[in-house]
């Protein structure tokens, strides 16, 4: 069983702004410890994956850091979209290349920016789910147990019958509202959608062909140029007539052959300044700092300033985010809506700030 991973790291991380932008988002900036987080994803894979079998998909605005942040990845292995088209085509065009080198190949579909720091739990987790995988060539999922009713994930519904490692998936449920969460807690048989998959490559390929028929022979035309000098020029034209849909709806609510397995592990998206503040370290006042800032009467309150010194009077349970371009403040409960700022900065052709 030969093993691939492929990470996913053409996001632009826009509900991390400012300090998340087009050319550099959330998973190229440090945001815990001395890595970015697309570099703790790959050192995640040490001792599973050799470096020259990780893919990672991206686009042409992020390749470059990318090559200089993970230079131990082979260049050509550095892949980038010409139009972004949702998960399915990304997933599409790196098992098209793996089934170049090998039709049966196990890969890791994973995102380039989730916070897990348990690795041996989290690789014996891939393990499992690959060697699954490959005797049933049936498509696994990684579920992550509720610790509340979270309104921003989506929910894998499971069978609780069977094997205890691995269950049939019964149904995927939309981002909830609060009501439904809880529900769904309730009964104990859903599981948080956490994005990571397990496959056969020529699996994937086979249920894509099923329900993508057009977007599997965009792939084989694809295919049949990689390696070859006319590889860049046919990518161009064929991605650009490519449904843009992701791999959820695409394929994974569609399909028989779904299952999932429960994490063991510790995990986080980190999908926005309300969670770094839940996982950063706070003081006596259940604040968090980092930079050079002097806070009174203040408290729940999230402050990142490096470049600047910050005084913050009187605030509770807010974020602010200081740049050397931009300021952020906001409640910590709307942290979510940090995105329609981004939206306001393209719709104002403010481009030195997107």
């Amino acid at each position: 069983m030969e093993l691939y991973a492929v990470i996913m790291a053409g996001g632009v991380g826009s509900r991390f702004w400012p300090r998340s932008r087009e050319k550099k988002p959330k998973q190229l900036i440090r945001i815990f410890g001395e890595n970015t987080m697309i570099q703790d994803t790959v050192k995640r894979l040490e001792g599973l994956v050799s470096n020259d079998k990780i893919l990672v998909i991206t686009n042409k605005v992020q390749k470059l850091r990318i090559k200089e942040q993970l230079p131990q990845i082979p260049p050509e292995n550095i892949i980038d979209e010409p139009f972004g088209k949702n998960t399915a085509a990304c997933i599409g065009l790196a098992s098209a290349i793996i089934s170049k080198k090998n039709s049966d190949a196990v890969s890791f579909v994973l995102p380039s920016d989730h916070l897990i720091k348990d690795v041996e739990e989290f690789q014996n987790n891939l393990k499992i789910a690959a060697e699954f995988a490959y005797k049933s060539k049936g498509l696994v999922t990684i579920g992550i147990k509720p610790n509340k009713p979270e309104t921003g994930y989506g929910y894998i519904q499971f069978d609780e019958q069977s094997d205890n490692q691995i269950h049939k998936v019964l149904t995927f449920a939309e981002k909830p509202n609060l009501e439904t969460a809880k529900r769904f807690i309730e009964a104990g048989d859903f599981l948080w959608n956490s994005g990571m998959f397990i496959w056969r490559v020529d699996s994937i390929l086979a249920e894509i062909k099923r329900h993508l028929p057009d977007l599997y022979y965009g792939l084989e035309e694809i295919k049949t140029s990689i390696d070859t000098p006319d590889f860049e020029k046919v990518l161009t034209n064929v991605y650009g007539q490519l449904k843009s849909i992701s791999i959820d709806y695409g394929v994974m609510e569609n399909s028989s052959n779904v299952y999932i397995t429960k994490s063991t592990f510790d995990w986080n998206d980190v999908g926005s300044w309300q969670a770094v503040y839940e996982l950063s370290d706070k003081d006596n006042e259940n604040n968090s700092v980092t930079g050079d800032a002097y806070l009174v009467k203040t408290s729940g309150t999230y402050v990142y300033s490096p470049q600047k010194f910050a005084a913050v009077i009187g605030m509770e349970n807010a974020v602010i985010i200081n740049t050397s371009d931009a300021l952020l403040i906001c409640n910590r409960e709307q942290v979510q809506d940090v995105k329609l700022v981004v939206d306001y900065l393209k719709m104002n052709q403010k481009t030195e700030l997107i």
